[in-house]
């Protein structure tokens, strides 16, 4: 594992802890990377595990999950195309 600190300083007894605490999280992953930044008061941290499997995004697509287009006909796709995209007001 390895283990960066940005930032400022933290004792061997704090860094224990977050890599305690993100163990905690997934007790089944195994940690490749963590990095935790020394932000004043709060420590930031980011993780990455050996065996992370790539995500991939799913749509809904004219009442489809589909995660790519590829599989779709000229039909299907050309009903992808014309869709009215919204936007989303916050």
């Amino acid at each position: 594992m390895v283990i960066n600190t940005q930032g400022g300083n933290l004792t061997q007894e704090e860094i224990d802890e977050y890599v305690k605490y993100v163990q905690d999280k997934n007790p089944e992953q195994e940690i490749a990377v963590l990095n935790l930044n020394v932000d004043g008061d709060y420590v930031n941290l980011s993780y990455k595990y050996k065996n992370d499997v790539p995500f991939e995004r799913i749509r809904r697509i004219t009442g489809y999950l589909v995660g790519t287009l590829d599989r779709f006909n000229d039909g299907k796709r050309a009903e992808e195309q014309d869709r009215v995209k919204h936007d989303v007001l916050l």
